[in-house]
């Protein structure tokens, strides 16, 4: 049996080496412990952060879901708004012209100041038909103007769906389409509200009560479209909370996986720490003998 002859360098150099290795591992886990990380680099654990960064990945993509939701929220909020006074404004016309049906004996005077009211109240429909969220009309389609309808109660939206993408496949309607509520050219609530006024001042009582029945039909046709942007509100609504606790899921796998766990990592220290300093005491032993060691 042959045994290879062990020389001081080697014995020195093995000792060192052994204690750099020993010192890495320390310096390492002084590192996890101080930043709390268990992965301060990819070399750390490779396949945890292949895993990790595809859990940001997902976690980004329900953080985008959110906030489109949010944004379809606010959306269809200011749409809501605009139709529950919307509904109000109609119904004050309405009013007035069942008080200029129902009055035969009511003078120019009266039925002039029914109409000029009337007036007013389109002007006011106009305004609200023209409700925006961040600068967009809300019943103006994929319009890049600010307005859904003109002065003259025109519509100059652009008819198209505005959608938001709440999960993967999945978007909603996040507007309301104008001519669905308000109509449009000759049947729109405008030009209704123009022929009353028409009517009132000229005391047409057949005209005074073609005005009421599409009033009523004004009311239906603005409440069916709110009612539909309520039920996609509440879509949106429990799409947002949905990737809220997705993302807060996603958060907790990456914390597994990227954090370390200080109680643990704290043990290791000190137990590489002991480690070391017996490592540096035999070290110190083996390269403290010198030439005059061996001559004595």
């Amino acid at each position: 049996m042959t045994i290879g002859r062990v020389t001081q360098r080697m014995m020195t150099a093995g000792s060192l080496d052994h204690l750099q290795r020993n010192l890495g591992t320390l310096s390492r886990t002084q590192e996890r412990l101080s930043t709390g990380r268990q992965i301060n680099r990819p070399s750390d654990d490779p396949t945890g952060t292949t895993s990790a960064m595809r859990l940001r990945s997902s976690a980004a993509s329900q953080a985008q879901y959110s906030r489109n939701a949010q944004d379809g929220i606010g959306w269809l909020t200011q749409a809501d708004a605009a139709l529950d006074s919307a509904t109000s404004t109609v119904k004050r016309a309405r009013d007035l012209a069942l008080q200029g049906a129902s009055a035969p004996a009511t003078g120019p005077g009266a039925r002039e100041a029914l109409a000029v009211e009337v007036d007013q109240l389109r002007a006011q429909l106009i305004s609200q038909a023209n409700t925006t969220y961040l600068e967009r009309p809300v019943f103006g389609g994929v319009t890049s103007g600010d307005k859904a309808y003109d002065a003259t109660g025109a519509y100059v939206g652009t008819v198209g769906d505005v959608n938001r993408r709440i999960a993967d496949g999945i978007t909603v309607k996040v507007d309301v389409d104008g001519p669905a509520a308000f109509g449009t050219g000759a049947t729109s609530a405008f030009a209704e509200l123009d022929a009353l006024s028409t009517a009132l001042r000229a005391g047409d009582k057949a005209g005074i009560t073609a005005g009421i029945a599409a009033l009523n039909n004004r009311i239906d046709t603005i409440t069916t479209a709110r009612t539909a942007a309520g039920v996609r509100y509440q879509r949106l609504e429990l799409a947002d909370q949905s990737a809220s606790d997705a993302f807060l899921a996603l958060g907790n796998q990456l914390g597994t996986i990227e954090n370390a766990d200080l109680t643990k990592t704290t043990v290791d220290l000190k137990m590489q720490e002991v480690a070391y300093q017996a490592a540096l005491a035999a070290t110190s032993r083996v390269i403290q003998p010198s030439l005059l060691d061996f001559l004595r």
